[in-house]
């Protein structure tokens, strides 16, 4: 009866009395946005982190679903109640494409997992330019008169026209705004003097800024970019001043996060936070943290939450006063 007892006893210690929750089949990664852009860049990447490092044992696959300006993907997340076998990754037309489309969606019908980081936006111009700086940039526009100067961007009613307002309110100035489908066509567009100024992320003008055919005059962040490994001959990121820097008092950054479906378990929740923070801890990740210049801000919890209510504030102010937002 002894032996028994202390067998016994011994199972009782190594077998948990809650198993931790993780995925019993694939697990479908959905990009609101097309292929090759930032948050497809960035959903790949984890992908591969994750069957890299095995850090999980069902497949983690990825889905483009950029219909509605994203709408379709957030949709699928929205409609799947209770399915801890979905993610989505997201950017800041979590905001914008409701506020633009009216689409019945909105952030809270899904579970924030994490804020993985802020993508940053640079105020771009042609090398060849007379402009050193984002001062006397704006003040040649300012002077030149209303929709003199063209700033192109990515998408219409998204993050590149809504940086767009938010310097001609604060700088009194006003540009004839060019969408362009993505951020490569973008920058090609300013190397052949199409346009005066762009609005790009670093990832996308990093080649062109290099190859000493753009200049950087801002950052639309608080603090500088932390990088200072040189790109070009003379300048890392880091040496970017920030807009505010420059006199021009307007910042944006824009979200790469990742949600669940809504009405999930805790502990489904538990398993993608910590599944993410070790694909945070890889040098794959912090690698690509660097190349592209990001501001590595993570947030879980209630502080993502409260992140997340304040910034579609923002975002649904900066659409209004732009007359943006869907009648």
């Amino acid at each position: 009866m002894a032996a028994a007892a202390v067998s016994l006893g011994l199972l009782a210690v190594v077998t948990p009395a809650h198993a931790a929750w993780e995925p019993t089949k694939a697990v479908e990664f959905v990009v609101p946005a097309g292929t090759g852009g930032g948050a497809d860049q960035m959903a790949r990447l984890i992908q591969g982190i994750v069957i890299k490092h095995k850090l999980m044992k069902e497949p983690l696959i990825v889905v483009n679903k950029s219909g509605g300006a994203g709408a379709e993907g957030f949709l699928e997340i929205k409609g799947a109640k209770g399915d801890p076998h979905k993610i989505v990754v997201t950017l800041s037309n979590l905001f914008t494409t409701p506020l633009a489309t009216g689409v019945p969606f909105n952030w809270r019908d899904m579970t924030p997992v994490a804020m993985m980081a802020l993508d940053q936006f640079v105020l771009w111009v042609n090398a060849e330019s007379p402009y050193k700086n984002a001062k006397d940039y704006l003040a040649a526009v300012k002077a030149a008169g209303p929709s003199k100067f063209k700033m192109g961007g990515t998408g219409s009613k998204q993050e590149d026209q809504i940086i767009t307002v938010g310097i001609e309110q604060a700088t009194g100035t006003k540009f004839i705004y060019v969408p362009f489908k993505g951020g490569g066509e973008v920058a090609v567009q300013l190397v052949g003097k199409h346009l005066d100024s762009t609005v790009n992320n670093p990832i996308e003008a990093v080649a062109q800024w290099r190859a000493g055919q753009l200049r950087a005059l801002c950052v639309f962040d608080d603090v500088r970019m932390p990088y200072k490994a040189k790109v070009t001959d003379t300048m890392a990121w880091g040496d970017i001043p920030t807009c505010k820097e420059a006199g021009v008092p307007t910042d944006y950054t824009m979200l790469r996060g990742i949600f669940m479906p809504p009405s999930v378990t805790k502990d489904q929740i538990d398993f993608y936070v910590n599944l993410l923070r070790k694909v945070r801890e890889t040098p794959e990740w912090k690698d690509y943290m660097e190349k592209g210049a990001f501001n590595q801000t993570v947030m879980i919890g209630d502080d993502f939450t409260k992140w997340l209510g304040t910034a579609e504030n923002r975002h649904r102010d900066l659409m209004k006063q732009a007359g943006f937002i869907a009648k």
